[in-house]
């Protein structure tokens, strides 16, 4: 049966109103609107309004965007997925103009902020909003309740979480900011925010759904992901007592991978878990098939931690040990340096199996860059990509031997003689590979003294595409169909770390030596183009020796 999806224009007084009782639920990351955000939203309001010489009525109405809830259709109470950060700022800006007006609009202002209990019938007051539970008393005291607002200002905010400062911070601005205004103006203020601002209000009562909206309507640096969502159900799923110290274990690893990539990390969960590629919205991946939230704990202590753990000594090729630390670690840099990140989930895997083994750590990332390497130059699509790493992820659960001939992690016969034919053909025309190839044979040939830490780095011929008329190659190469056969292999090819003048690349052997293969400090950085200066001449033969020894050197650099 479809979920039943609204979406409808509000003014504001309807949002805050009985209709309505928001909640920010626990995956929801904490208020961070700064005083820039606040201001922008002051500042657009006012020019808005206008200078007061027409009716509120007839100013231009505000649109403040929209914002997804999960809710029911015949309840107020609504969890927002999306709209955290406006609904709380507008808070704050009603209670401020509260706490400058007269009594009669400060009691029309409250309405809006909470509905009023009554204590003859056992009715508690009700607020619009409730914030995330480490902030919801801090809001309610301060911002929601009467009279309590200058109490926020003395508050000492080394003792305040970051989105506390926030929120007093931006009230602080809001103060300051209103009481330049007139009465008159600050009440206009008032009834234009009611009654001309407008909200879209889009509301499903199912979560995957409410997700999938989010995920459509939103692009902003805020975003909520797929990790906020699963936070909420793994962590509510854990018994109260342990609650807290998970929920420290969740966000320490969030914080030391950063956001980006800890929403990357659910990916590669997914990925070692399933084997496949997706089939479903990711959220509901995990939600019917993966269950994380069946056994909370485990899922944090035996996937998320120390898979979180691995991707970060991975992204950073930052391994710490006293043996083959070094060679691992420049194994994972070379990694990174493949155009895809399919080798990841099995990368992750197998280091959280045998982090504390560097030998096995070695061995296995020698062979997967080996075969990251050769799916790469082989230009495997990602279908091919996702099978062969999905084998290698069940090859490392089943501890088979990673090494037999037979195991997804060794390349085949057939797919080493097409590595072979490839690299011996025209490589510079396989534009997604061959700086790669190239910057691995640099290495190789500089013993692995050479840094690659340049922010530009091409590659270039020495023979070039077309040589000038008059010019020495067309002696050493006078016959076109033979240049052909030489121009775009690897033993025409350097490397530069610098964008060179288009004009340069024709010039004569001795001039191209001189003017376009040096550096600025005189030598080049790479080996491959510093053997070039070291030659007198360019001919048919120089290349053909080159491009044998940098095939033999590649042959050895990855068992082909």
């Amino acid at each position: 049966m479809p979920v039943a999806i609204h979406a409808t224009e509000k003014a504001l007084f309807r949002v805050f109103s009985n209709d309505f009782a928001f909640s920010i639920p626990a995956y929801q990351r904490p208020y961070a609107w700064t005083k820039d955000q606040a201001s922008e939203l002051l500042t657009d309001l006012l020019s808005f309004l206008g200078d007061g010489s027409e009716a509120v009525t007839d100013a231009n109405p505000y649109f403040l965007g929209s914002i997804v809830l999960i809710k029911s259709e015949d309840a107020p109470e609504a969890d927002v997925v999306d709209g955290q950060q406006r609904l709380t700022t507008l808070t704050i800006l009603l209670s401020v103009l509260r706490s400058l007006a007269n009594i009669e609009s400060a009691l029309e202002i409250t309405d809006y902020i909470y509905q009023k209990g009554k204590k003859l019938e056992g009715k508690e007051n009700r607020y619009r909003l409730k914030l995330r539970k480490r902030d919801e008393d801090f809001f309610r005291h301060y911002i929601q309740d009467e009279k309590k607002l200058d109490d926020i200002f003395k508050l000492d905010t080394s003792q305040l979480t970051d989105s506390q400062k926030n929120i007093q911070i931006n009230a602080n601005y809001f103060l300051e900011e209103l009481k330049k205004l007139s009465e008159q103006r600050r009440d206009s203020l008032a009834h234009y925010l009611m009654m001309r601002c407008f909200l879209v209000v889009v509301s499903t009562p199912d979560l995957d759904s409410a997700y999938r909206i989010f995920s459509i309507l939103n692009a902003r640096g805020l975003d909520l992901s797929l990790s906020d969502f699963l936070k909420s159900e793994v962590i509510g799923a854990i018994p109260p007592s342990q609650q807290d110290k998970y929920t420290k274990i969740w966000e320490t690893e969030e914080e030391d991978l950063g956001r980006d990539t800890f929403q990357e990390l659910f990916a590669h969960i997914r990925m070692i878990d399933r084997k496949a590629k997706p089939r479903k919205t990711a959220l509901k991946e995990f939600r019917d098939d993966i269950l994380p939230q069946k056994e909370p704990q485990k899922f944090i202590d035996e996937v998320l931690k120390p898979y979180s753990d691995a991707l970060e000594i991975i992204n950073t090729a930052n391994y710490q040990s006293n043996k083959d630390a070094e060679t691992i670690n420049s194994l994972l840099r070379w990694l990174k340096q493949i155009d895809n990140f399919d080798w990841i989930p099995p990368a992750i895997l197998y280091f959280s199996k045998n982090s504390h083994t560097p030998g096995k750590l070695k061995q296995f990332f020698t062979e997967l860059e080996r075969l990251a390497a050769g799916l790469l130059i082989l230009r495997a699509d990602i279908n091919d990509r996702i099978g062969r790493y999905a084998k290698l992820l069940v090859a490392i659960e089943e501890n088979v031997d990673l090494y037999a001939l037979e195991s997804p992690l060794q390349l085949t016969p057939q797919e080493i003689n097409r590595i072979i034919k490839t690299l011996d053909g025209d490589l510079y025309l396989i534009k997604r590979i061959r700086q790669y190839v190239l910057l691995r044979l640099d290495s190789t040939l500089s013993q692995g003294e050479a840094s690659y830490d340049y922010s530009v780095i091409t590659v270039e011929h020495v023979l070039p595409q077309n040589p000038s008329e008059g010019s020495t190659w067309l002696l050493w190469f006078p016959n076109e169909e033979e240049r052909s056969q030489y121009v775009h292999r690897i033993g025409n090819l350097v490397l530069l770390s610098r964008n060179k003048n288009a004009e340069a690349q024709n010039y004569d052997f001795d001039k191209k030596k001189e003017k376009y293969f040096v550096g600025k400090k005189g030598i080049s950085p790479f080996v491959l183009t510093t053997q070039v200066l070291q030659q007198s001449e360019w001919t048919p033969g120089v290349i053909e020796q080159r491009q044998e020894d940098s095939l033999q050197s590649l042959r050895k650099i990855w068992r082909l």
